[in-house]
């Protein structure tokens, strides 16, 4: 039976009307600003981007100034949000398109896909919300959704499922005002057909929807066994200055804590803490060294008071952030006695 697309929308697109959420990328249809949003919601809460998204503005406010913008500003702008290869993306992005397309985002899918880190989802999403093009989007949330109401039990992040899922999705977009209907659908999956709880008992398209056992979907590969491990890096102050080295692996670019090639046994971390990094665990450990443990060709002393200004991985900086916190304590406990 053919899946009954008009009245499936009609019902969707009303409950968006009432129930829209109030995103600021949704009240413009610059495709700078949009491209912005979808880099910052790529692997990221909602609730985070919010707090980033209108100071990138403010900061960016077009092609040309993130093109002109040095990749250390860049990167200390996307400080916290994570992934650090979007905010690299991004500032090449905007150098090709004010290079090649004087400062003008491309209207074609095809060429926006060449541009460093669009890929089909982002191509689609610009396509739609900027100039609304009738094309898809498959994303967290909408394949969530879309997966329910087929009732469709293939792995979605391998490439047959996944590519079946876009053929489905094709089908359900309307010819015009595709936008609205994307933006539906992907509401009603942050806010009703959530992971797993759906709230189907409120859901305004619940009679087309064909899953037995929603919470089940989507159905995905087995994912690879989270490793563990354990970082270590120094913290060496003098004075009224930090050492710190500037990376050229996982954060390029960005200045770290010194790294230590082995763990202490004799003295005590003055810092630990966990972070998640794709499919690793990592503690972070540092020490006090009074001098450097190895001479980097890259490395810098900088005044404490200038930190706030230098592109600094979070982990990296809530370690110094501990750590000054508590010296400062220390000395104002010693001044008092």
């Amino acid at each position: 039976m053919a899946f009954p697309k008009i009245r499936f929308r009609r019902p969707l697109l009303l409950w968006y009307r009432e129930n829209a959420r109030n995103l600021p990328w949704r009240k413009t249809r610059d495709p700078y600003a949009i491209l912005i949003s979808e880099f910052m919601l790529q692997q990221t809460r909602v609730a985070t981007v919010l707090s980033y998204f209108n100071e990138w503005l403010r900061r960016f406010p077009d092609f040309a100034t993130l093109a002109h913008a040095s990749e250390a500003s860049v990167l200390h702008a996307w400080e916290g949000l994570g992934y650090y290869a979007r905010a690299r993306n991004l500032h090449a992005t905007a150098g090709i398109v004010v290079d090649r397309y004087g400062g003008h985002f491309p209207h074609a899918i095809a060429r926006m896909r060449d541009l460093p880190g669009i890929g089909r989802y982002t191509a689609n999403a610009i396509a739609t919300f900027a100039f609304d093009q009738s094309v898809p989007i498959v994303e967290a949330n909408t394949a969530r959704v879309l997966t329910r109401l087929f009732n469709f039990r293939r792995p979605t992040d391998c490439t047959v499922g996944r590519e079946a899922l876009w053929k489905h999705a094709v089908m359900l977009v309307p010819k015009r005002s595709a936008g609205i209907y994307n933006s539906a659908l992907t509401d009603l999956g942050a806010l009703v057909c959530l992971p797993r709880q759906p709230k189907c008992e409120i859901c305004p398209v619940k009679k087309f929807c064909r899953a037995t056992n929603p919470e089940t979907l989507p159905s995905k590969k087995a994912r690879p066994q989270t490793r563990h491990l354990i970082e270590t890096h120094a913290l060496i102050v003098k004075q009224s200055k930090i050492l710190l080295v500037q990376s050229v692996a996982r954060w390029r670019g960005m200045w770290i804590l010194p790294p230590l090639q082995t763990r202490s046994t004799t003295t005590r971390p003055v810092h630990m803490s966990i972070f998640p990094f794709t499919n690793h665990r990592i503690t972070l450990v540092v020490y006090r060294h009074r001098a450097p443990p190895k001479i980097f060709s890259n490395q810098k002393w900088f005044e404490i008071s200038a930190l706030e200004n230098l592109a600094v991985p979070s982990p990296h900086r809530r370690a110094m952030r501990h750590f000054l916190t508590a010296r400062r304590a220390a000395r104002l406990r010693r001044q008092r006695s």
